[in-house]
């Protein structure tokens, strides 16, 4: 089964993180159990779309948003076009497959109210787990960072001299991103208490066991903090980049300075942030087109 060569090359080539890679695995072990289960040992070139369609319908039948579904079959896709470029397969049986139709999420941000009130929660507490929690967040939103790249901060990759933090993004991509001076005040003070700990992990969040911290606990850290200042039903890491995102752009940032932010590889990766911005954009436009009845 070349499913291995498949990862490898996912890993070596593209450059995909192992959250990644692991979705990928999933989602392709997945359509072959079900191809076991239903038509025998799975033989590649007897791969056909009717099939493949069984195993869409079993899924639509399960109850599986279509947005998942779609996902799983992007990877498969994926799985296939690599086969087709190692002359593994001639055709790859979904090529000329149409996505199922998903109804457009609209990601609600934080507002500047609830992210401030956070960063105003336990002031006055000083061990070695509040100050790392309070500076995750803290992070977070001054960054605009994604979690696996918080994770994968190293010490050495905060620089107070030109007051910048490299973070390593989406197929190993480094970007230099500002600090600003209250969270190199957090900073500091964390290292402070990070000092105390015997470790020998060059990355910057770790635990009280020296051990670096995992994608479940910064969650949970992120949803423990919002929980008290938000009724939002989703809390995340990903909330908070939306909500750096978003905020600056009210405050008339440039998008192009956003997408660096945020490590974006093009415009249209960015420009989904631009929809919470549109009140602020048409009181911008109403204040100042000459036309405009409001002046």
């Amino acid at each position: 089964m070349p499913i291995k060569s498949f990862l490898n090359y996912l890993l070596i080539e593209r450059k995909y993180s192992i959250h990644t890679i692991t979705a990928y695995k999933k989602d392709i072990n997945d359509f072959f159990a079900f191809y076991n289960a239903n038509y025998g040992d799975v033989i590649i070139l007897e791969i056909n779309y009717s099939q493949i369609r069984s195993w869409i319908v079993s899924l639509v039948n399960s109850d599986i948003n279509n947005r998942t579904i779609n996902r799983k079959i992007s990877s498969l896709k994926s799985f296939f076009k690599f086969l087709q470029k190692t002359k593994q397969i001639t055709i790859n049986p979904l090529a000329k497959h149409q996505a199922l139709k998903t109804s457009k999420q609209i990601q609600v941000p934080f507002s500047e109210k609830e992210i401030k009130d956070v960063l105003s929660l336990k002031d006055n507490i000083e061990d070695f787990e509040s100050v790392r929690n309070k500076l995750i967040v803290e992070l977070f939103y001054s960054t605009g960072i994604r979690r696996s790249e918080l994770i994968h901060i190293k010490v050495a990759d905060i620089d107070f001299n030109i007051e910048t933090v490299k973070v390593v993004g989406k197929r190993n991509k480094e970007r230099y991103i500002p600090l600003i001076k209250t969270v190199q005040v957090s900073l500091k003070n964390y290292l402070n208490f990070r000092n105390e700990i015997k470790t020998e992990q060059p990355y910057l969040f770790i635990t009280k066991k020296g051990k670096i911290i995992y994608d479940t606990l910064v969650y949970r850290i992120i949803n423990n903090y919002f929980s008290t200042v938000s009724s939002k039903v989703k809390k995340s890491p990903h909330v908070i980049r939306h909500s750096f995102a978003t905020h600056l752009l009210n405050e008339g940032a440039d998008l192009n300075a956003v997408k660096e932010l945020l490590g974006h590889s093009s415009l249209a990766s960015t420009q989904v942030y631009t929809h919470s911005s549109l009140g602020k954009l048409k009181k911008v436009y109403n204040q100042a087109h000459p036309r405009s009845q409001k002046k």
